[in-house]
């Protein structure tokens, strides 16, 4: 699981995530803009710094299984701003994958040209611009369409990390079925013909 962070992130809304994915059998990985390390936003002063554990200029969206998103003005509004990071968000759409996001983190959902005729919910602030991106604003606590997921501001952690655990979980057990299917089932190989058969033909050709 990717969670794409920048510095001045909400702290809350991407180490609480985290836990709650690590704590349901997930792996995790920060991916940054950030070379080695990226810092939070805690209230009113910079945060902790999160080891990076892939640089985005080296992050393949090939080998996720889903995207967190956390919110925080200055990690989204940096997101935003960025193509390689608007593109690695786009990628997760794009094939069908799941997304969970949380406050100001719909801004590069917008920027990706992914939020029309999405349900969704977000930091207050970004009614209208989710609106003009052609969503469908809800003031809830946590809103699921589909595959994705998304919740207004921190106090909605606990039913955000719920929903959005669901989400992945049902992802990950489908993803293992099929790839147990394709373990178990048979090649669908035809068997060598026997010589007298090739024989048989050549002489139905003369």
């Amino acid at each position: 699981m990717a969670i794409l962070a920048d510095n001045g992130f909400e702290q809350d809304e991407l180490t609480k995530p985290k836990k709650a994915l690590d704590e349901a059998g997930a792996e995790t990985k920060i991916v940054s803009p950030q070379k080695a390390v990226v810092r939070g936003w805690k209230s009113k002063e910079w945060g902790d710094k999160l080891q990076v554990d892939v640089p985005l200029d080296q992050a393949n969206p090939d080998s996720f299984d889903a995207l967190l998103l956390p919110g925080g003005v200055v990690n989204a509004d940096s997101l935003r701003m960025q193509p390689e990071a608007v593109q690695f968000v786009k990628s997760f759409f794009t094939t069908g994958k799941p997304v969970a996001v949380i406050c100001h983190g719909p801004w590069a959902i917008i920027e990706a040209g992914e939020a029309r005729d999405r349900r969704m919910t977000s930091w207050p602030s970004l009614e209208t611009d989710l609106r003009n991106a052609g969503a469908e604003w809800e003031d809830r606590e946590v809103v699921v369409d589909g595959n994705l997921v998304s919740s207004r501001m921190p106090e909605d952690i606990p039913a955000f990390n719920s929903s959005m655990v669901d989400v992945f979980g049902s992802v990950e057990v489908r993803m293992s079925h099929v790839v147990s299917e394709m373990q178990n089932e048979e090649p669908h190989v035809k068997p060598p013909r026997r010589d007298s058969d090739v024989v048989d033909v050549m002489l139905q050709l003369v």
